[in-house]
């Protein structure tokens, strides 16, 4: 089921936004095995046009990470797909999302009717953000902080996603997983990087599973206000 947005005619698109390329994108999604129709519904309905600059917006349905200032990019919509996908699967409430970005993984996640807390260390992405989740009537709980701490006061979370990629896993954000809870984060360096879902069982042991190479900017320390 997904939440309802409140959506404007510039919301639904035409043309190079409209539905028939948005349905040419959830096709290749099928195609490339995404299967949870959730999560295509989202991808469908949540307008990507809207989270990148006006100049890239008939390019928005295009399954490609394009870039969104600041040195950072909204991700490509098959990973945004995989990433939510295989966090559904622990069935969770209460989501952490490191790495606001653009916020489209967060209104996609929002769409899908979990409580979502998102952290951001460039303070004009984080703005530029609520302004878009303000607009789409979208209720998210932001913050401007360094995301390889976290959000330790709002933990346990029921799941973790990371947006950004650290050579090794992060432990402070591993610590905030509930048990039974899964994170998604792809982890490496410039050399490569895989997409690890990780899910905590009942004595705090982390099972590991390798969901394929992926391409990410990677995860930083520190804020930014600009």
């Amino acid at each position: 089921m997904i939440s309802r947005l409140r959506l404007q005619p510039a919301d639904v698109g035409m043309g190079l936004t409209g539905q028939r390329v948005r349905d040419r994108l959830i096709d290749d999604l099928r195609k490339g095995g995404i299967k949870d129709e959730r999560v295509l519904n989202a991808i469908r309905t949540v307008p990507r046009h809207q989270f990148v600059d006006e100049a890239l917006a008939s390019r928005a349905y295009e399954n490609n990470a394009l870039p969104i200032g600041h040195g950072q990019t909204i991700s490509q919509p098959y990973v945004v797909a995989k990433m939510t996908e295989a966090l559904l699967e622990s069935s969770p409430k209460r989501v952490l999302e490191i790495g606001t970005g653009s916020g489209y993984q967060g209104a996609v996640l929002a769409a899908l009717g979990l409580e979502v807390f998102t952290v951001e260390r460039i303070g004009e992405l984080l703005r530029t953000a609520r302004k878009r989740f303000r607009t789409l009537g979208l209720h998210l709980r932001s913050k401007h902080d360094d995301g390889r701490i976290g959000w330790p006061e709002e933990g346990p979370f029921d799941a973790i996603i990371v947006t950004a990629a650290a050579p090794a896993l992060v432990d402070a954000l591993t610590e905030q997983l509930a048990v039974g809870g899964t994170l998604v984060a792809p982890v490496g360096g410039a050399s490569g990087q895989n997409l690890l879902r990780l899910r905590k069982d009942a004595e705090g042991g982390i099972e590991q599973t390798d969901l394929g190479p992926v391409i990410f900017v990677p995860l930083l320390s520190g804020m930014t206000d600009r």
